[in-house]
């Protein structure tokens, strides 16, 4: 895939049949699930005498129950079977369903359509393992964040059209029921279609014996997950996303009807404003994040989700309109277009925060069982959205409104997103990385893919600055243990950082010989469970710019173990407010001007016996150049 453009991917037989397919099933989920809803909102008393508030926030909780009681199976089963055979079966059970809901539709009969609701939760359920382990085994590491990116944008553009779509023909006369029956299953038989273009996908435990007791087999992959800390955290993070999005969404259609004063259609913008920002701010994550895993857009996203949610309520507040309103009426309004930009923004950072940590744990946990994972975290995203549900209603029996339902919600993602990144400070870490190199410098990598993606390797650098290893981490495709010394290590704000990325401080043996022992202990450990380590040979940061003799300790270490050595420069960065050189670094810092350039230059790997100090320096030399 070129590196500009992640919609090539959709020219491909590897990834389009399967992008069609999961697009056309989240398509039908919501043509289904918004035409019942907004028939059961603008059209209540013609189906039921209960009350309306009850099942706008019932329907969507039946939906994700059967996530609760079967994803364990499904993951085993998405683990043993051949991928693509079982998205076949998957969507021919979505045509029986939807045969049923036609039947549903046709007779009138409400709760035989709430059990097709029941019957979709099924099918979804069914398709969510398959759907997220199958990218890692079709696309390359690099392509993992864009292909990740277009299947959210597809899947929220699906539901964009989906809710478009349900909402609007459902009430259109004198057929829309019929309409509708004849739409869901239509869309159902295309999914069918195109799951039979979708290339073979081996199964990674095909002798994997499925355990058909969904309670032990659901606590047997939430014990699994939670040994891998990063893994078990993002899907907590993943889940708390569909919390939030779940109280939120769930509150959309009485938010148009009664506080806005909107018809359906108001009910529909706002849907469609939110599903635009998802599908934006996932396709973003790739350019953002230079197209590789980059958790620091997680906390960015989490900081959005909580500021345009408090603003969603203000914004309410401020709204004046009295009387029904359609589009244009609602539009006119003052505070209408706040309401929105808030809708819009709320779904552009929400594509920040959930796009990643989808990539974390596709690349991070064991490959054999990527499918239970992705179940694991589909019973914990329903346990959430179940919970959600019931808060919602909760709130609505205690008399608070909607903005207010908004204001807690986005109060609690505030209070959620300090926890979780108290317990891996490694997104909050990466987020300030990220921030250094897209504010105060612009990064440049020359050859950063010549960076392994997984084993053990020393990478060794200029030292150029006080950031070096902010800049490098933020770059680098996956996390790195820097070896640096033992006073930089301790420079306050810094310090938090380095700790938080597992440094490695390091002092001279006449400084303390404890210290520098140690560090060669934990080099050795940490390459030894196969991890990057990247040490500044200069032993200190330059004074006039110029690379100065590099020290032995790089050859201690290779000769304890050896690795492949890979040769890294930093120019560009000399001058700037945080290096070492004479006079007022204020005014050199000025001199420079905002957004300074500067680039990362990585070399091919040297084998341990070539990787003296002296070959080593002269290689970091050809890579920097005449460039400081």
């Amino acid at each position: 895939m070129s590196k500009s453009n992640q919609f090539s991917l959709l020219g491909q037989r590897r990834f389009a049949p399967f992008f069609w397919t999961q697009f056309l099933g989240a398509l039908n989920d919501n043509v289904f699930k918004t035409a019942l809803l907004t028939i059961i909102t603008y059209d209540a008393l013609s189906w039921t005498k209960l009350d309306t508030s009850l099942l706008t926030n019932l329907i969507p909780g039946l939906f994700i129950l059967p996530f609760f009681l079967f994803s364990a199976t499904a993951g085993q089963l998405a683990d043993k079977m051949e991928k693509s055979r079982l998205a076949r079966y998957v969507k021919l059970l979505e045509i029986v369903i939807m045969g049923i809901a036609a039947y549903g539709w046709m007779t009138h009969h409400l709760w035989l359509l709430v059990a097709a609701v029941v019957g979709m939760g099924i099918h979804s359920t069914l398709f969510g393992p398959v759907k997220y382990a199958y990218l890692p085994q079709q696309l390359k590491a690099e392509e993992l964040v864009g292909g990740n990116g277009v299947i959210e944008m597809g899947t929220f553009v699906g539901i964009l059209l989906g809710e478009i779509l349900g909402a609007v023909l459902v009430v259109s006369k004198p057929f829309g029921l019929e309409v509708i029956a004849v739409v869901t299953i239509s869309f159902a038989v295309i999914g069918w279609l195109t799951s039979l273009a979708i290339p073979l996908s081996p199964a990674p435990a095909p002798q994997l014996k499925i355990n058909w007791n969904p309670f032990s087999e659901t606590a047997r992959n939430l014990r699994f997950s939670r040994a891998n800390r990063p893994v078990f955290l993002s899907m907590l993070g993943n889940s708390w996303f569909w919390f939030y999005g779940a109280i939120m969404l769930a509150q959309f259609p009485l938010y148009a009807r009664n506080y806005l004063h909107g018809d359906h259609g108001v009910f529909v913008l706002l849907l469609a404003t939110f599903s635009v920002g998802i599908g934006a701010g996932s396709l973003l994550c790739e350019r953002l994040s230079g197209h590789k895993v980059e958790i620091g857009l997680v906390p960015f996203g989490a900081i959005g989700l909580s500021v345009f949610g408090v603003d969603l309520y203000f914004a309410s507040l401020s709204y004046q309109a009295q009387e029904a309103v359609n589009i244009v009426g609602f539009l006119v309004q003052h505070g209408s277009l706040r309401i929105l930009f808030d809708c819009l923004l709320i779904g552009v950072f929400g594509g920040f925060y959930i796009v990643p940590l989808f990539a974390v744990i596709q690349t991070r946990c064991d490959p054999q069982h990527v499918s239970r994972t992705i179940a694991g975290m589909n019973i914990m995203n329903s346990l959430f959205m179940v919970v959600s549900a019931l808060l919602a209603l909760v709130l609505l029996r205690a008399g608070l409104t909607i903005p207010e339902i908004f204001l807690i919600t986005a109060g609690l993602n505030a209070l959620v997103a300090l926890y979780i990144f108290s317990l891996v400070p490694e997104f909050l870490m990466r987020f300030l990385a990220w921030l250094l190199i897209h504010t105060i410098h612009r990064v440049r990598t020359i050859n950063a893919e010549l960076i392994p993606a997984r084993g053990a390797a020393v990478l060794v650098c200029n030292h150029v600055s006080y950031v070096d290893a902010i800049v490098i981490m933020a770059v680098s495709p996956r996390p790195i243990r820097f070896v640096m010394d033992h006073q930089i290590f301790k420079i306050p704000l810094l310090s938090w950082i380095f700790r938080t990325a597992r440094a490695i401080p390091i002092a001279s043996a006449k400084e303390d010989p404890w210290i520098m022992e140690k560090a060669y202990v934990d080099i050795a450990q940490a390459l030894h469970e196969g991890d990057l380590v990247c040490i500044f040979p200069e032993g200190k940061l330059t004074r006039d710019g110029e690379i100065s003799e590099f020290k032995g300790g790089v050859k201690k270490i290779i000769e304890r173990t050896p690795v492949p050595v890979f040769p890294m420069a930093l120019r560009g960065l000399w001058g700037s407010l945080l290096t070492r050189g004479g006079g007022n670094p204020f005014q050199r810092s000025f001199k420079r001007g905002p957004f300074s350039r500067l680039e990362l230059v990585v070399g091919a790997p040297l084998a341990p016996a070539e990787a003296t100090p002296e070959q080593l320096q002269q290689r970091v030399k050809a890579l920097r150049g005449a460039w400081k």
